[in-house]
């Protein structure tokens, strides 16, 4: 437990406080309303990913578990899909990026890709329940993909910026 505090740094869980509440409103106030051919764009699972990847296999799931928390309670369906998945994409991210790629910027848009599409099918099969198939499900599960790309290179910067300080 003493190890936990002398690696607690308050600076630090303020910004990353500060990043997942700018991050939050991007989602619900802007990209909520764009919708190209009736798919919103996420950009959650490319902020869980960049924090993983920056902050390692213990930070990053926590800051990431406190953003899906806030996520579920600001969407419609009240579950806790983010509350579980935005974690795991995190901790996820971190061990790619400790063992297997760098950590810049192309190697974060390929594990934002990943995330992203991992959450895109997650949400894709929750909504399976009443074993109805349909090849629309999974055109707005790609869709809902390749619109979040952009928006998931604004996740990179300041987590970026923030591990060199």
């Amino acid at each position: 437990m003493k190890d936990f505090f002398e690696k607690f740094d308050l600076n630090r869980v303020l910004r990353y406080a500060l990043f997942m509440f700018l991050t939050l409103m991007f989602q619900n106030m802007v990209l909520s309303h764009i919708r190209p051919l009736g798919v919103c764009p996420m950009i959650l699972p490319a902020a869980a990913a960049a924090v993983g990847m920056f902050e390692g296999a213990t930070w990053g799931p926590v800051f990431s578990l406190i953003m899906g928390y806030f996520a579920d309670m600001s969407f419609v369906e009240h579950d806790v899909f983010f509350l579980i998945v935005l974690p795991l994409l995190s901790l996820l991210s971190a061990f790619v990026s400790q063992f297997f790629i760098n950590r810049r910027f192309f190697a974060f848009m390929g594990v934002a890709l990943l995330t992203l599409l991992i959450t895109a099918f997650l949400q894709m099969f929750k909504t399976l329940a009443g074993d109805v198939w349909s090849g629309d499900m999974l055109t707005v599960a790609l869709l809902q993909t390749l619109w979040s790309l952009p928006p998931a290179a604004l996740a990179y910067p300041l987590p970026a910026r923030w591990s060199r300080e």
